[in-house]
Parts: structure tokens; C-alpha cells; sequence
């Protein structure tokens, strides 16, 4: 067999533990920021596109090492396959991996921030210990249940409003804020049907998420209450004229959240894969409007 057609497979390999599928949670947020700023920079807008994208690859890769070294990862586990815990994939490269995707987004960020302001520099060193934290050292806050508002933090007001801020008109009004914390809710929901899915492993694992602290039920009831706080979030901010009434069109997007749901609240085992791919797909329309919203202000 020649090189050139072993190194597709490799691409291939390296590409399942990025998740490209996932890759859209990282993107939304940066669309919604730089839709609701009031001037534009291609290259900004691109920088942080990659520190966005970059990082959340090296967080895949981070977990899939540090659960794989640690035994969090079982033959049990019902998610896509993971390298390490697979074995296709030495730990050390998949630890490699994700060092040099955070080092891509050390790299665009800190080029943003030498544009734009040198405190911004600091904001990204949270953000890339804060990836390596999410299950790496000590003692790792995903498994303390920390996960999910980690996730909020970071994929809402960090990400939006930071998008916004870096433009060259460098403010951040209220409607941005606002409209950061329906994006993160949603993400979070992302995170709460794979917790979900994995209670069983990761209690079995010693992995205390939020969903194994509060159980299959309270979880799947918190799945609902985060989906339905995301979707009152326009409709009361443009009751309030904090953000403008074109982001209503975010409600467009409220039918697609019936299949994840109705798959959240009655499914079991690996009848819940799809209700990630469903919950993804919310986020990702969800988000589309949303932009749509804010740029038609």
C-alpha cells in the first residue's frame, strides 16, 4: 500500500477525534457577536473564527486524552469512538494533537489581542488553561459538575460579546449581551444530553458531571428548562426594547426543538445519539436566526 493511501486514513483518524460535527457550537457564537457589532473586520472576524475553532478542537482532544489515560472512557462508553481509549491512537499523539491546536489558538488570539488591546492576552490565557482544566490536572471541574457552566461562560457572553468587542468599533451593547445567553444556553443543552447519555460510565468511572449529580430524571427535566429559558430570552428582551424586534426571528427555530425533547424525554441508551445530532442542529439554526435578527436591526 502506498503512502498516499495510507494518509487519507490518518486524515480521517485525526478528524474523528477533532468531532467536526461539534465544530459548529464554536462558530454560532462568533456569527452572532460580530452580527450585532456595529463595525466589521474581515481578518478580526477570521482571528477569531480560528481561536474559536482551534480551541474547541484542543478541548476534544485534551478530553479524549486525559479520559482515556484516567479509564474514564470504557468499552461501555456509547459515544463516538475516542483514539485514546480506543487505542487508535497513542495517548502521547493525541496529547500532542491537542497542544498544537490550543498552541493555533494561542497564536490567532494573541495577534487579535496585540490589534486590539494587550489585557485581551489574559483573556485568552484563562480560556486555553480553562480547556486543559475541563478534564486535565488534579482535580478536573467537568468532573465536579462544572461542566455546564463552564460551557455557558465561554460559549455565550466570553464568545459573543468578545467577538463583538474586538471590531474595530470595540463596544458591546446590551443586545449583544443578551443575545449571548440564548446561544449559550443552547450549547449547554448540547452538553447536557452527552452527559446524559454517559450517567452509567461516568459514575462507574468515578466522573461526578452534573447530570450523574443530579440524576437521569432531574436531568432530562433540566434539559427542558435550559431550551425553553433560551427561547424566552428574545421575546422578553424586545418586550423590553433591549434588543430589536427582528430577533424574534429565533423563534423560528422553536419547532426543531421537539425532536430533542421528545428524545430526551423518553429515550434510553443509544436511542439518544440522535438527540445530540437533534440538539446541534436546534443550536445551529437557532443561532442562523439569530444573526439573521441582529443584522437586520
Amino acid at each position: 500500500m502506498t503512502a498516499a493511501a495510507i494518509r487519507p486514513a490518518g486524515v480521517r483518524l485525526w478528524l474523528l477525534g477533532a468531532r467536526p460535527r461539534t465544530l459548529g457550537a464554536s462558530v454560532v457564537p462568533v456569527a452572532v457577536g460580530a452580527a450585532g457589532a456595529g463595525q466589521h473586520s474581515a481578518w478580526r472576524i477570521a482571528a477569531v473564527v480560528i481561536v474559536a475553532v482551534a480551541l474547541q478542537v484542543g478541548v476534544n482532544y485534551a478530553n479524549d486524552y486525559f479520559d482515556g489515560v484516567r479509564g474514564v472512557d470504557t468499552p461501555g462508553r456509547m459515544g463516538p469512538p475516542r483514539l485514546t481509549a480506543s487505542g487508535l491512537a497513542a495517548p502521547p499523539a493525541v496529547a500532542a494533537a491537542a497542544i498544537l491546536a490550543l498552541a493555533v489558538a494561542m497564536v490567532a488570539g494573541a495577534a487579535l489581542a496585540l490589534a486590539v488591546h494587550p489585557w485581551l492576552l489574559g483573556l485568552g490565557a484563562v480560556a486555553v488553561i480553562g480547556a486543559v482544566l475541563y478534564s486535565g490536572g488534579p482535580r478536573p471541574y467537568a468532573a465536579r459538575g462544572l461542566g455546564e457552566l463552564a460551557v455557558f461562560v465561554f460559549f455565550g457572553p466570553v464568545a459573543v460579546a468578545g467577538t463583538a468587542y474586538v471590531q474595530p468599533g470595540g463596544s458591546v451593547s446590551p443586545a449583544v449581551w443578551l443575545a449571548s445567553i440564548p446561544v449559550g444556553l443552547l450549547c449547554v443543552c448540547i452538553l447536557i444530553v452527552n452527559n446524559l447519555r454517559d450517567i452509567a460510565t461516568d459514575a462507574s468511572a468515578g466522573k461526578r458531571t452534573l447530570a450523574v449529580r443530579l440524576g437521569d430524571p432531574r436531568t432530562r427535566a433540566l434539559f427542558a428548562v435550559v431550551v425553553a429559558a433560551a427561547f424566552l430570552v428574545p421575546p422578553v428582551a424586545v418586550a423590553a426594547r433591549a434588543m430589536p424586534a427582528p430577533a424574534l426571528l429565533m423563534l423560528l427555530a422553536a419547532p426543531l426543538a421537539r425532536r430533542p425533547l421528545a428524545l430526551v424525554r423518553h429515550a434510553r441508551g443509544r436511542a439518544l445519539l440522535p438527540a445530540l445530532a437533534a440538539t446541534a442542529r436546534l443550536h445551529l439554526v437557532a443561532g442562523a436566526l439569530l444573526v439573521l435578527g441582529l443584522a437586520l436591526r
